[in-house]
């Protein structure tokens, strides 16, 4: 599939997916969100996808928040269905995902690059990646559920200081909170990506899928967690990779799991 505003290129089972705005920091726009969703639909569907990685082009920004002029003139509804379209279309599909989405976060995540990352399960940052929430600043609050799940990542007092003030926290500091998983050095992103990946692809698809329902659903509302987690589990005995897994460990074998 071609795409105007995303470069990607499978490594292995690795899909990655880079967000080419370079000249506009890799803002989104209505385009990039759309290209987004298509580019997220296809891997879905893909079965020698087993990891997607999440990135924006160049060195000085993942991404720097959303096209300002897109809606600066929008009136309440247009904003309240801005969000909703947003929201569905793109940023639930990832936290939805079927294979895991890391956020390979190189320099700027703000407001909707933040959004973007936080949706993703794993993110792995660069130590120059500076990350925040500046909406209020603009007399608006973050609408692609950035108030959600900041406040689930790093608690509600942190989530209520980064959003109120606006400000920015370092990539040391991201880590301390628990926003990110790892920081590396620039030079060394990709390939600390590619290793985790590569760990995730030789594990079971289908349980890997479950187990993202079923953390999901911790924090989804009008789901019972632990009542998700228990049919996650069961399912899961009725799936060609759980013979595989078990008979591979009584055989004292490496389990080689498909699609």
């Amino acid at each position: 599939m071609e795409y105007t505003n995303l470069l990607t290129h499978q490594n292995e089972s690795t899909l990655w997916i880079t967000i080419n705005r370079p000249a506009q920091l890799n803002a989104l726009n209505k385009q990039t969100i759309q290209e987004l969703h298509d580019a997220m639909k296809a891997a879905n569907s893909d079965s020698s996808v087993r990891v997607i990685a999440l990135t924006g082009a160049g060195e000085k920004a993942f991404v720097a928040g959303a096209d300002i002029k897109e809606f600066a003139d929008f009136s309440p509804e247009e904003g309240k269905n801005l969000a909703k379209e947003g929201q569905e279309k793109l940023f639930d599909l990832i936290e939805n995902s079927r294979q895991p989405v890391i956020a390979a976060v190189n320099g700027f995540a703000l407001g909707g690059g933040l959004e973007l990352a936080m949706a993703s399960h794993i993110r792995v940052a660069s130590d120059n990646a500076k990350m925040g929430l500046p909406e209020v600043s603009l007399g608006v609050i973050p609408g692609y559920g950035g108030t959600q799940r900041l406040s689930q990542l790093v608690g509600k007092g942190k989530a209520n200081e980064m959003i109120f003030t606006a400000g920015m926290i370092p990539a040391a500091e991201a880590l301390y909170w628990g926003l990110v998983n790892i920081v590396c050095t620039q030079e060394e992103l990709v390939a600390t990506v590619e290793k985790m990946a590569a760990k995730i692809a030789q594990n079971s698809p289908l349980a890997i899928a479950s187990a993202i329902r079923a953390v999901n659903a911790s924090t989804t509302a009008n789901l019972n967690g632990f009542a998700t987690e228990i049919e996650e589990f069961g399912n899961c005995f009725g799936t060609k990779d759980f013979v595989e897994g078990t008979t591979a460990f009584l055989e004292k074998r490496k389990p080689i799991f498909t699609i």
